[in-house]
């Protein structure tokens, strides 16, 4: 659905979160465009990301960080159309250029700005929708994955949620660097697209024990890094999972933030239980992870190695649409909004 607003000059077109609530309570409205600040560029806006934390800020569950635009979307895709030129310059930037880019609010907007640290280049022969699916989940999976949960290659790597724009990240990445890929999820036919998509083993949570599963299909030795956005109840189960020094990195708590677990395994098997949130990290933390991914990770996307997994896309103007989608769970990989530009 099109919809048609009164402009302004210096102003933009932004989905607003009118009150806490259902996806129905994301509207069209229109702001006052953003001004890039020392070190920042001001991007206009052609695709914007959707991801899980947009939707917990809609209900009133997680606050923006101090600072940061009250409007939801941590990742866009555009072009550079003002900014502070030094900090291009050392970043290897100019006013025209195609970038994507991590923020810590404001991407449903039709222009958005971002620390200049904070963008990559669009991959050579990536559309906007593509470069704009790439940001959170990628910084996400190489800060937990790869620097948290050191994952090696020959490695083996269970991931919680295989399908979730995160989950097709960890997959490829994972099989890029070398690693055995185990996944969950919650239909046969998500089990399916994620072995599409590389990963080696699928168990299908909803019929399947999970750790059980994982002691067969590793002979009992476990896995060596487990990638979890449940917490709760699975927490215990994980610990089970692990071989010897194994790692799990907590990135989300789906399941509940309360859990129990065999602390003497933790002690026996020498095992780290660790977590992270990425949204409040400073700039000098996001810059470095951009300075990884754009070492590791941008010639496996130029190479065609590694993809992101659209599932669809929306008009911004009916984000809530895209919304209730996320929430129905229906989907694998990532669900993008677009801008007219």
């Amino acid at each position: 659905m099109k919809q048609s607003l009164t402009m302004e000059a210096n102003t933009m077109r932004a989905v607003e979160i009118t009150s806490y609530g259902a996806p129905d309570v994301l509207r069209m409205g229109v702001r006052p465009m953003p001004v890039a600040a020392e070190g920042e560029v001001l991007i206009r806006v052609a695709a914007s990301g959707i991801n899980r934390p947009d939707v917990l800020q809609r209900k009133g569950h997680y606050a923006p960080p101090a600072g940061a635009s009250d409007l939801p979307g941590l990742e866009v895709a555009g072009v550079i159309v003002a900014g502070d030129e030094a900090a291009m310059a050392k970043a290897g930037f100019k006013l025209g250029d195609r970038v994507c880019a991590l923020v810590a609010g404001g991407g449903y907007a039709s222009f958005c700005a971002a620390p200049v640290d904070q963008c990559l280049p669009v991959p050579a022969g990536f559309s906007d929708v593509q470069a704009a699916a790439l940001p959170e989940t990628f910084f996400t999976v190489w800060s937990n994955v790869f620097d948290r949960g050191a994952l090696q290659p020959g490695e083996t790597l269970l991931v919680q949620g295989g399908s979730s724009g995160i989950g097709v990240t960890a997959i490829q990445l994972a099989k890029a660097w070398g690693a055995t890929v185990i996944v969950t999820a919650g239909s046969d036919a998500k089990c399916d697209d994620c072995l599409k998509l590389g990963a080696d083993h699928a168990i299908n949570y909803k019929t399947q024990d999970f750790a059980a599963e994982v002691q067969r299909i590793t002979a009992g030795e476990g896995v060596n890094v487990i990638l979890d956005m449940v917490a709760g109840s699975y927490v215990a189960r994980e610990v089970q999972c692990l071989a010897p020094d194994g790692r799990l990195v907590i990135i989300a708590v789906q399941g509940g933030v309360k859990a129990e677990f065999d602390a003497g395994l933790v002690l026996r098997k020498r095992l780290t239980v660790t977590g992270s949130t990425l949204r409040p990290r400073s700039v000098a933390f996001k810059a470095a992870i951009a300075e990884a991914l754009k070492r590791n990770v941008w010639p496996l996307l130029e190479s065609g190695k590694v993809r992101p997994a659209i599932y669809r896309e929306f008009d911004a103007a009916d984000a809530a649409q895209a919304h209730a989608l996320m929430e129905s769970s229906q989907h694998t990989g990532k669900i993008v909004l677009t801008w007219e530009t």
